[in-house]
């Protein structure tokens, strides 16, 4: 079995995602001997990648990109780095690395392709109808570049599509999610005064933001005492993304409070009272993780990714997505009732700490890397 030595390469589309999800994974392999190679669009995050062990090769790409001739240019520029680098192995995250990577992989004939599935994303829980077209042509696409890969899945939902597509079972590995980390984020008492109640994602309309507002405005409508606050900034590069001057209406509407992007989240959600996610459809939503690992209970849609992470009545509340008036009673319910929270909260801390520590994810990567190099 060969590791030291062994390079990998990943490929992300943006360096905040990087930061966000992957840097303990990045750095488990740097600690285990292989050498990291790091590719995605940089902004301002790549020193930071960097200081966890991993050289960055900075490269320009559209998520929403749809020019034939930029995408073309996009891959020769993609291939041109694997047959430079000529990696052990690639990882690929989310979809358009995985549709690249995957095509380009098998042209410079890279030994290993991991592909990462983070949620099947905007074109599979859109109901526009270009978004439906799309969803048809990339499953074909998907299934003709997968199937000689390993396919890492973050929940049984997906595991089924992926499988349906053509990806043999045997290939196909349940991973649940990037993982938290337990000793960052830990539970600590509610604060005093009104309840105050997060959506920590970026901000989007498949995130359940639109539903989220018009459950506050019912719940002031109905006079519950609560503070209710989107923590997340616009993300121009997907197409759901909410346009920033209608965050910016709401909170002088007055219905919730729009704070934008924090580096300090775990203050965050020691601030909060519930944390809420009416997600249409998610991989497993690591913010879903950090909430619990913190104590906090959680309100969250019966879909995907979401019920992965919260059982219905145990650490959290379920409800049907896209329906504000199921989310404003779960609550409702969870806002009147502290000795509930404190137990759904306590519960939530107990489950990260058995399921979905970091270090328990990063070993199974590792673990994958090493059968594959064996």
């Amino acid at each position: 079995m060969q590791t030291s030595g062994s390079k990998i390469l990943f490929f992300v589309t943006e360096d905040w995602f990087v930061c966000s999800h992957w840097l303990p994974l990045i750095e488990g392999a740097k600690n285990a001997g292989y050498e990291v190679v790091v590719v995605t669009r940089t902004n301002k995050y790549a020193e930071k990648i960097m200081q966890h062990g991993a050289r960055v090769i900075p490269f320009e790409i559209s998520r929403r990109g749809s020019n034939p001739f930029l995408e073309f240019a996009t891959l020769l520029r993609l291939l041109r780095i694997y047959r430079e680098e000529r990696p052990d192995i690639v990882h690929h995250v989310a979809m358009k690395p995985m549709l690249y990577g995957s095509l380009v992989a098998q042209l410079m004939r890279v030994p290993h392709t991991v592909n990462w599935v983070a949620g099947m994303g905007w074109l599979f829980v859109s109901n526009n109808w270009r978004a439906k077209i799309l969803q048809t042509v990339i499953r074909r696409a998907l299934g003709a570049l997968l199937r000689r890969t390993s396919v890492i899945v973050e929940n049984k939902d997906d595991q089924a599509i992926i499988t349906s597509i053509g990806v043999a079972a045997s290939y196909v590995y349940l991973v649940r999610g990037a993982g938290v980390d337990t000793s960052l984020y830990t539970p600590s008492p509610e604060l005093d005064g009104v309840p105050l109640v997060v959506l920590p994602a970026r901000m989007l309309w498949d995130k359940g933001v639109g539903e989220f507002v018009n459950a506050a405005r019912q719940l002031q409508l109905r006079g519950v005492k609560a503070r209710f606050a989107l923590v997340g900034d616009p993300d121009t590069g997907n197409p759901a993304s909410v346009p920033e001057h209608q965050l910016i209406a709401w909170q002088n509407e007055g219905v919730v409070e729009w704070w934008g992007r924090r580096e300090d989240m775990p203050q965050v959600l020691a601030q909060s009272h519930i944390v809420c996610l009416p997600s249409y459809r998610e991989g497993l939503p690591k913010a879903l993780l950090e909430a619990a690992s913190c104590g906090r209970p959680i309100v969250t849609t019966d879909v995907p990714g979401c019920r992965e992470v919260v059982h219905d009545g145990d650490n959290g509340l379920l409800v049907e997505a896209r329906n504000a008036k199921a989310l404003a009673d779960a609550l409702a319910k969870l806002l009147a009732n502290p000795e509930l929270r404190q137990q759904m909260g306590l519960r939530g801390r107990t489950r990260v700490l058995s399921k979905f520590s970091q270090e328990m994810i990063v070993a199974q990567v590792l673990a994958l890397y090493r059968k594959l190099l064996s």
